[in-house]
This record gives structure tokens, C-alpha cells and sequence, in this order.
């Protein structure tokens, strides 16, 4: 394996716009994490919820679906070696990371919204923990920011299971949501690469 900073040039048109979510010279394997994981969690969601008898509406199935696509499918695409290149490119830094975790307050405001009689305290609990620990990881030398990530979602973990409210039959949503982004996104990994990444690519 090799560690590769280098990133590829953005494709041209709505293909480039992909690249900068996903990064640019993302390879298959990546690219299929990203699609059909997340594809898998949202069918699961709807199932269970049906099979379960879950008093949602039709509105707060999709909202669910939509969760379900977003955690999954950012925690996969967060954590690939193409997203982390692009990610922590030069010039892409406290502000920048800051701002991407800010606007997760969509989804705070969705959960709110539709499972907690929207909530606004609870919004404002989550998103004010939610920014300060990333803002805490991320002042700390690039060699500890990864275990204090660590210690920080593990007492995430903790609070979301057993002080913080969870929305209905979503007790995984702020776990997941927490881990896309105090683990996935604002920790600095090396990006590795295949040896025969051009091929991938292609």
C-alpha cells in the first residue's frame, strides 16, 4: 500500500461536484462502500420499522430512510482514504471541518422535528456538545487527536445512551450521528492507496 496526498484533478461537470464529496480518485471499492452499505441500512430501517409495527408516518419514514443513508453512507464516505485526502487538503482546516460539522444541525432539527415534538432545548443541547467536542479534538496536536477522538465519542456513547433523549425507535441515531463526526470526518488519517489505484479508478 502506498500513502498518496497527491489528489487527482476534479472530473468535469456533475462528476466533479461527486468529487468533492466523495474525493477525487475515489477507486470501486470505495465508491461501492459508500452506495450499496448505506442502501442496505436504509431497507433495514423501513423493514424493521414495518415488521414492528412502528406508529410512524409516512413522513417520518422517510426522514428515518434519510438518517439511515446520511450516517451510514457519511461514516463509510468520511473514512475512505479518497475523502480523507480530500478532506485535510491544504488550505481545508479548522474553519472548514467547523463548518461541515455545523451544518448537521439539519438533522438535529429533523429529529426534533418529527420524533421529539420538536424540541428545541434538545437541539440545542446535542448541537452545542456535538461542536464543542469537535472543536476540543481538533485543537489537540495531529498525533493525540486520534485517541482523544476515541475518549471523546466514548463519552458520546455514553450520554446518548443514557442522559440524552432519543428519538422514537432511533436509539441509533445519535450514535451513529456522533461517530460520522467526532470519528469519521474531524480525525486526520494517511490516505492509502492501492497499488494499482489507476486501474481501480478507471
Amino acid at each position: 500500500m502506498n500513502i498518496d496526498w497527491n489528489i487527482p484533478e476534479l472530473r468535469n461537470g456533475w462528476r466533479g461536484q461527486i468529487d468533492k464529496v466523495i474525493g477525487p480518485g475515489a477507486t470501486t471499492a470505495e465508491k461501492n462502500l459508500q452506495l450499496y452499505v448505506p442502501l442496505v441500512a436504509v431497507a433495514l430501517v423501513v423493514i424493521i420499522g414495518l415488521q414492528e409495527n412502528y406508529s410512524w408516518t409516512w413522513a417520518q419514514y422517510a426522514v428515518a430512510a434519510f438518517f439511515a443513508l446520511d450516517l451510514v453512507g457519511g461514516i463509510a464516505t468520511n473514512l475512505t482514504s479518497a475523502a480523507k485526502r480530500w478532506n485535510f487538503r491544504q488550505g481545508n482546516g479548522f474553519r472548514q471541518h467547523m463548518t461541515f460539522v455545523g451544518l448537521h444541525i439539519v438533522q438535529l432539527t429533523l429529529a426534533s422535528y418529527f420524533f421529539l415534538n420538536f424540541d428545541i432545548l434538545w437541539i440545542a443541547i446535542i448541537y452545542g456538545f456535538l461542536m464543542l467536542s469537535c472543536a476540543f479534538i481538533l485543537m489537540f496536536p495531529l498525533y493525540l487527536q486520534r485517541p482523544v477522538s476515541g475518549m471523546v465519542f466514548a463519552l458520546a456513547l455514553v450520554l446518548s445512551l443514557y442522559v440524552f433523549k432519543s428519538p422514537e425507535h432511533l436509539d441509533w441515531f445519535l450514535p451513529l450521528f456522533f461517530f460520522k463526526l467526532l470519528i469519521s470526518h474531524v480525525v486526520q488519517e494517511e490516505p492509502y492507496r492501492p497499488e494499482n489505484e489507476q486501474i481501480a479508478v478507471n
